[in-house]
Parts: structure tokens; C-alpha cells; sequence
């Protein structure tokens, strides 16, 4: 039985930040001007216009866990003090998003919704966000919860598949899917390279998808769920990791990496595929993670794209940065509300620890008539 995304909705942390506030801020964590230099590079290859956060401490020097200490190097606040700001701004950011994906599926109401799906890798808390939108949402109390934890970017993935599986056991089933990610929190002062560029990626933010085996409503754009697939990228398990360490969560983030995903993407998408008797030219949309620019230009040669195929993913990029496990339904949301009538095949991708590599086939059926006016949340 076909389960379907009938909407998506997104949003980010109130604290909006242009690229070069940012570049400023981090600039000043770091003593020696050689590092500087890579500061000033990274920022300026790194794609990204606007970064949100959950935290006002990007600005000045005096903020809620990142602070300007005596002799101008930056506070490095413990994990414990990093997550209780996670609980707090999370259940915000949860409600909000998940409120607005129920707002944007007519005639679903909160008793409708069977199954709450949530993925997270950058904070913990019990109750946590998944029990305060089921409360401030006023969904039933018996509705099932599961948690993709620490999976980290390519989380969206799992979590899609499970509420697929759950509405071909139950096409009664209506299920919530939500990904937040609060990685501002786990930036790192400590002043090496490999800090550097991950403090010039990752951001804030949120989605929320809503999967039912129902039939959509008649003129909304929508995605059909297809074929899912997972895989392991040879030799790659020391390049990119996400450890859990006492000041913060740690990105093990290698140069390599972008390399890596290109001399085996052509092999992983061909998996995904041939299956299904789909030849890569035959696609119509490619939603992929933007990890990173040079994943994206990685992905694109040796795919072979158009310059144009990867517009949505370089605009989300710019737009809100990396934000981790939701970053992908931002690309694909933007697709939903941009492409037109009729149907055309997607192609899903997001890469993680590991390296793993997720992936997916949609189908995306373009609204019949325009919608109406705020019928799809905006991100923010």
C-alpha cells in the first residue's frame, strides 16, 4: 500500500545570522593567523548566506554559553549546561513546527494523528520534545512514539521509512515525522582546523512531515513514497563521526569526505535505481543534503547534473546552512512548493557518520490548481 508526504512544514530558532557576523565571531576564538586565515576561506567558500541559531551568543561577547573570557579566548560550557539549553529550545521548536505541518493538511484533526516519529542527534531530554507536542498539540494520549536517535544528518531517511512501514501495517495510521536539530550548541573554541570547519557549516532549525496511506486531497501537491535503500561507503568509518564528549558533541569532520561520496555515488544511486527501473536521466528531481558545497559539486560532476538540477539544495544551503537530520525536508519542501503541475520522479539522498549514505525514491504529484494562500508553511 502507497504512503504518501501530504505536507511539510519548517522552521528554524528565532536568531538569524548573515555569514559574515558569524565569521567575525568565530574569527575571534581563534589566536594564531594562520588559523584566522582558514576562518576567513572557509566562510567564504562555504555557500552559506544566513545561519539560525537557538542561542543569542554571536553577536557580543557575552552570551548564555559561549562567552569572551579574560585574555579574549572563548568559554567552552560543559555538555550538561549545552543540553539543558537543548531541552528548552527544543520543545519550542518541536510544537511550533509540528502545530504548523497539522495546520497545513486540511481535515486532519489532532485526533487523527496515530504515530510520532522524531530524530534528533544533538541533545537528549525525557520528557522530551515528542511528549510536548503530543500535550500543547492535543493529540491523543495513546498515540506511538519512537525516537531515531544520533544518527545525525541523514536521520530524515529512517524516519520516513518507518512511518511508510507503519501505515502498510495500518492504513488507519497518520504519522508525524519530526527532525530538529539545535548544532550551534556543540560549537567548539578550541582553535584547530578541523573545528573551524565545522563551526562554519552547521545551523539550527526544524521539519515536520505529515505520512498517511490516505489519498491526498485533490489539487495539493504531495510525494508519494517509494523505494528506500542504505549504504556504507567502503573505508570511510574514520572520516566523519559524531562523539558525545564532556564539553559538547564533537564532529570528526575530514577533509576527505566530499571526495569519498563522490567516487561512490554514481554506484549507490545506480543501487537505488536499477531496481526500480529507473535510469538517472529519467530523474526529474534531485533532493540532496547539502552537506557541504563541495558534496553538492561532488554529487553533481560525477552524476553529471545540469547546473540547474541542485538549484534547491544550493538555495537551502545559502539560505539556513547544514541543520543536520532536517535539512533534507527543507530541500524537499521547497520542491514540493516550487515545481509545477503533473508528476515527475525525485531522487533523495542524504550522507551521514559512518559514511552512510540514504536514499529514496519519490514521486512528486504537482497540485492541479494553485493552492491557496498560506496553505504551506513557510520556513520560519
Amino acid at each position: 500500500m502507497a504512503a504518501f508526504i501530504h505536507h511539510i512544514a519548517t522552521g528554524t530558532p528565532p536568531h538569524a545570522y548573515p555569514n559574515e557576523v558569524l565569521r567575525d565571531r568565530l574569527r575571534s576564538w581563534v589566536p594564531d593567523p594562520g588559523l584566522r586565515d582558514l576562518v576567513d576561506r572557509v566562510h567564504a567558500r562555504s555557500g552559506i548566506g544566513t545561519r539560525y541559531s537557538a542561542l543569542d551568543d554571536f553577536r557580543t561577547g557575552d552570551g548564555e554559553l559561549f562567552r569572551t573570557l579574560p585574555g579574549g579566548a572563548a568559554s567552552s560550557p560543559g555538555t550538561g549546561e549545552r543540553n539543558r539549553v537543548y531541552a528548552r529550545s527544543a520543545r519550542e521548536l518541536a510544537v511550533n513546527v509540528a502545530r504548523r505541518a497539522l495546520v497545513g493538511c486540511p481535515g486532519l484533526d489532532p485526533a487523527s494523528v496515530t504515530h510520532l516519529v522524531f530524530a534528533s542527534c544533538t541533545g537528549f531530554a525525557n520528557p522530551g520534545p515528542d511528549y510536548h507536542v503530543i500535550r500543547e498539540l492535543g493529540l491523543r494520549e495513546d498515540v506511538e512514539r519512537y525516537t531515531v536517535g544520533f544518527m545525525g544528518c541523514y536521520a530524515a531517511f529512517p524516519a520516513l521509512r518507518m512511518a511508510a512501514q507503519f501505515c502498510a501495517a495500518d492504513p488507519r495510521a497518520v504519522v508525524f515525522v519530526v527532525c530538529l536539530e539545535l548544532c550551534t550548541l556543540h560549537m567548539q573554541p578550541e582553535p584547530t582546523a578541523e573545528n573551524i570547519v565545522a563551526n562554519s557549516l552547521f545551523a539550527d532549525g526544524a521539519a515536520a512531515a505529515v505520512v498517511s496511506a490516505r489519498e491526498p486531497a485533490p489539487g495539493r501537491a504531495h510525494y508519494r513514497l517509494g523505494t528506500f535503500r542504505s549504504a556504507l561507503v567502503p573505508g570511510s568509518e574514520e572520516h566523519m563521526a559524531w562523539d558525545v564528549g564532556d564539553r559538547g558533541f564533537k564532529m570528526v569532520l575530514s577533509a576527505y569526505v566530499p571526495g569519498l561520496i563522490g567516487a561512490n555515488i554514481r554506484g549507490i544511486v545506480g543501487d537505488l535505481l536499477a531496481p526500480a527501473g529507473i535510469d538517472s536521466d529519467k530523474v526529474g528531481a534531485w533532493a540532496v543534503h547539502p552537506g557541504g558545497r563541495a558534496i553538492l559539486d561532488q554529487v553533481e560532476r560525477q552524476m553529471g547534473l545540469p547546473a540547474a538540477a541542485l538549484e534547491v539544495s544550493r538555495g537551502v544551503l545559502r539560505d539556513y546552512g547544514n541543520m543536520s537530520s532536517p535539512t533534507v525536508l527543507f530541500v524537499l519542501q521547497r520542491m514540493l512548493e516550487q515545481g509545477g503541475p503533473g508528476r515527475s520522479t525525485a531522487c533523495a539522498l542524504a550522507f551521514g557518520p559512518g559514511l552512510t549514505v540514504e536514499s529514496a525514491i519519490l514521486e512528486r504529484v504537482g497540485a492541479a490548481v494553485p493552492a491557496a494562500a498560506g496553505s504551506v508553511s513557510s520556513a520560519r
